[in-house]
């Protein structure tokens, strides 16, 4: 069969669009069930989750980012996003048809203002990255002692997958991305004290590790739900470093 240059585009476009909760794009996951292109160029896709009660609030942002996505896409004529097999499907799914957005899709349901549950996830994303690019260098500079890393710059880490993340991450959370930015901070963006430093590195790992594991767990019903989403999921970029398995990973760290 002739690829069709729409739809490949569209699956392009798909892997920019990420699961709020587990930070992995919606391909890798295996949560694109179908892309499909009519005659008039009408771009139908559908979507897939792990179980049907997953949170609404995640199902429709996934859904709602996956049209925003598609949209954009020059030759398409139309775009109709399709969630499956979920409790909810019809309430989103009739939603995004109307092009209602979050509170006119859920209506008093609407438990949290879209944009703050953005906010929230890439807090979290962003916490988890800036965790796994500083533990990969302390692995790399034994020598590093842990309250050094008041001190580690942007500038300071390899050309990697990590640090690459972590700067995708910044800069969807609103960070700066010059070289001499501090790479450990808190929330808001602030360099941390040397003494605050312990804690810090513990909370991010603890949000990485409960990403890495739910990640992991998602996976694996996805393919009990949909055995034969097995091929369209794409592995996880663990840490290239020392593979991590998320059990013995948590396991290590609370240690």
């Amino acid at each position: 069969m002739t690829p069709d240059p729409l739809t490949d585009a569209a699956r392009r476009a798909l892997d920019g669009v990420y699961d709020p909760e587990l930070d992995e794009p919606i391909t890798d996951l295996g949560f694109v069930r179908s892309v499909e292109a009519d005659a008039a160029r009408r771009l139908t896709v559908h979507l897939r989750l792990p179980t049907s009660f997953c949170s609404p609030n995640f199902a429709y942002l996934m859904a709602s980012d996956a049209k925003d996505a598609l949209s954009s896409l020059p030759g398409a004529t139309a775009v109709v996003v399709v969630l499956d097999d979920h409790h909810d499907s019809e309430i989103i799914n009739r939603g995004l048809a109307a092009d209602a957005g979050y509170r006119g899709t859920f209506g008093a349901e609407a438990e949290r203002d879209l944009e703050e549950l953005r906010r929230t996830f890439r807090r979290k994303a962003h916490a988890a990255a800036m965790e796994r690019a500083l533990t990969r260098l302390l692995r790399a500079r034994p020598d590093l002692p842990e309250v050094a890393l008041h001190d580690v710059v942007l500038a300071d880490l390899p050309d990697d997958d990590a640090t690459r993340a972590l700067l995708r991450r910044r800069a969807a959370y609103g960070l700066g991305l010059a070289p001499t930015d501090p790479v450990l901070v808190d929330d808001d963006g602030r360099p941390l004290p040397p003494e605050d430093i312990p804690v810090r590195l513990r909370f991010a790992r603890a949000v990485r590790i409960s990403i890495d594991g739910n990640a992991h767990f998602c996976r694996g019903l996805l393919r009990t739900r949909y055995p034969d989403s097995t091929t369209d999921q794409a592995p996880r970029p663990w840490d290239a470093t020392r593979p991590v398995d998320p059990v013995n990973s948590l396991k290590e760290n609370v240690s």
